[in-house]
């Protein structure tokens, strides 16, 4: 697990703040009420991968909760939750990659990409619409009908842009050894 340096605190400000941009005014609606096609799943997943699961779930927390926050609809705990879960839980899945080292392979890409597909299955299609069901009364219907669709759109948003974002870092990063001292 990657420690809290004042690195990962950073990561997690910069993550909480772009998490909100993305998801306040980057965001597409989609067909089903209370749901949107947005882009911040991929760049959170990004964040616990390089940072940690703590900087995943804080990042994701912080920026959910400014979301909801700034809509003035009131904070939607059960999904500012399961922002913090997926984030979490991406943080773990992802702790073997070495994306800040400058690797990130096929088998990067598919350990990165069946993480985040669970990741995102566990968040929305179990803690999202359960915590909507016991924190708010929501008939069970609407609410996993929100979460399979939430949970379909983000593991294809985040395969996308997750994966984009993850190895062009990985590239920008300088290889061990790739650098000469000139005589």
């Amino acid at each position: 697990m990657k420690k809290l340096s004042v690195k990962t605190i950073v990561a997690i400000g910069i993550g909480a703040a772009l998490f909100f941009v993305l998801g306040r005014f980057v965001a597409i609606p989609s067909p089903v009420p209370n749901t949107n096609i947005s882009i911040q799943y991929g760049l959170l997943a990004f964040i616990a991968a390089v940072f940690g699961p703590i900087a995943g779930a804080l990042a994701g927390l912080i920026g959910h909760f400014f979301i909801d926050f700034s809509f003035g609809w009131g904070v939607w705990w059960s999904w500012v939750i399961a922002s913090a879960v997926f984030g979490c839980l991406m943080g773990f899945v992802t702790s073997k990659l070495k994306i800040d080292e400058g690797e990130f392979d096929v088998k990067g890409i598919i350990t990165f990409n069946i993480g985040q597909a669970v990741s995102h299955a566990v968040a929305w299609i179990v803690v999202a619409p359960i915590l909507d069901i016991l924190m708010f009364q929501e008939p069970a219907n609407k609410v996993f009908l929100q979460g399979v669709t939430g949970a379909i759109i983000n593991i294809i948003t985040t395969a996308i842009v997750g994966t984009l974002v993850c190895i062009a870092y990985s590239k920008a990063i300088p290889k061990k050894g790739s650098l000469e001292e000139e005589q």
